[in-house]
């Protein structure tokens, strides 16, 4: 996708230690035009697995999986990371290890809105180790329902992330695909 590569080099920043910020239009203040397109095109890769659901993680990944979902006409789930008071006291949670704040978070999610029988499409902003991915597969197969794909807005391959996906057997999409960020640089397949 070439609009998503362009601004990712133009306005990404290699923040050092794998860390690439891109808030200027994905993870703080979003280009709404641009997430439409990128969820356009995840929707469009993505449609042959037949997804009744999107799953994402909160708070990041929400904007690239609304415009999925949209595309694809399928309701959104977001997994929290604290348990409000309107959630059961049951719940699906898992704990996955974060990159960017360097610790790990909870992933919460009420069973209703997981359930047997559905197929449900991970959504993500970022495919990095993967572990984040891997936690929302967890919350799927808890409920019962069964992941059929992944989609993800920028990639770093370098992080091999998607060959810890492998497992799940699902297709995995990346707009954008960063293949190495030494000594400072951005540099996109």
């Amino acid at each position: 996708m070439r609009a998503l590569k362009d601004r990712i080099l133009q306005e990404g920043r290699n923040l050092g230690g794998g860390i690439l910020k891109v808030d200027s239009f994905l993870n703080h203040q979003v280009d709404a035009a641009l997430i439409d397109a990128c969820g356009r095109d995840l929707a469009t890769r993505l449609r042959r697995v037949g997804a009744t659901k999107v799953l994402t993680a909160e708070i990041s990944g929400i904007a690239p999986a609304v415009a999925t979902a949209l595309h694809l006409q399928v309701p959104l789930v977001y997994a929290r990371r604290t348990r409000p008071v309107t959630m059961p006291d049951q719940v699906l949670l898992t704990v996955a290890p974060s990159h960017t704040r360097g610790q790990l978070v909870e992933l919460i999610v009420s069973p209703e809105y997981l359930q047997r029988g559905e197929r449900v499409l991970i959504v993500d902003d970022f495919l990095a180790t993967g572990q984040t991915i891997l936690g929302l597969a967890r919350l799927v197969q808890a409920g019962g329902a069964v992941v059929v794909g992944v989609g993800t807005v920028i990639e770093k391959s370098f992080e091999h992330g998607r060959e810890a996906l492998i497992p799940l057997g699902v297709p995995v999409e990346s707009l954008a695909i960063v293949t190495d960020m030494r000594d400072g640089q951005i540099v996109l397949a």
